[in-house]
C-alpha cells in the first residue's frame, strides 16, 4: 500500500492513483514487491527538524528516505520538502511537477537498493531516475 500525507503544506498536484501504479511498476522492474510505503509532504522547517532529530544533520534537503524493507518487499517512509523541490526546480529551470516526480521516484530507488553518494553512484541514480520518469507517461 502506498499512502500520501501532508504536514503543514497543501497536497501537491500529483495524480495519486497514476503515481502509485508508476511506483509499483518501477519497484517490479527491480524484482521487488510493494509493502507499506508512506509519503509525507512537508515544508523546509519540518524537513530540517526531521534531519536534525533522526539523522543528526543540520541542513535542509529535498528528501529523506527511511528504509524499513523486509525481505523482498519495499517498505519505507519518504519525507519530501515541497519548498526545496520548488526552489530546486526554479534553480534548474525545470517544471515543479517534473522535479517532484524525480524526487518521488528517487526515494523509491533508494528503497530498491540504489545509492547516490559518490560520482559513479550518483550517475547511476540519475540514469535510473530518467528511465523511471520515461515510464510515467505510459501509465
Amino acid at each position: 500500500m502506498i499512502t500520501y500525507n501532508v504536514d503543514g503544506v497543501k497536497m501537491p498536484p500529483i495524480k495519486r492513483r497514476q503515481t502509485s501504479k508508476w511506483i509499483k511498476k518501477v519497484i517490479s522492474l527491480y524484482g521487488r514487491g510493494v509493502g507499506e510505503i508512506g509519503y509525507m509532504f512537508v515544508g523546509d522547517e519540518k524537513i530540517l527538524e526531521i534531519n536534525q532529530n533522526y539523522l543528526g544533520h543540520d541542513y535542509y534537503t529535498d528528501i529523506i528516505t527511511f528504509d524499513y524493507n523486509e525481505g523482498n518487499k519495499v517498505n519505507g517512509d519518504i519525507v519530501i520538502s515541497l519548498d526545496t523541490v520548488r526552489s530546486n526546480s526554479e534553480e534548474l529551470g525545470k517544471d515543479f511537477l517534473e522535479e517532484l516526480n524525480r524526487v518521488i521516484i528517487h526515494g523509491i530507488l533508494h528503497l530498491c537498493g540504489l545509492k547516490d553518494k559518490g560520482r559513479v553512484d550518483a550517475k547511476k541514480m540519475r540514469t535510473a531516475e530518467d528511465e523511471a520518469l520515461s515510464l510515467l507517461s505510459s501509465i
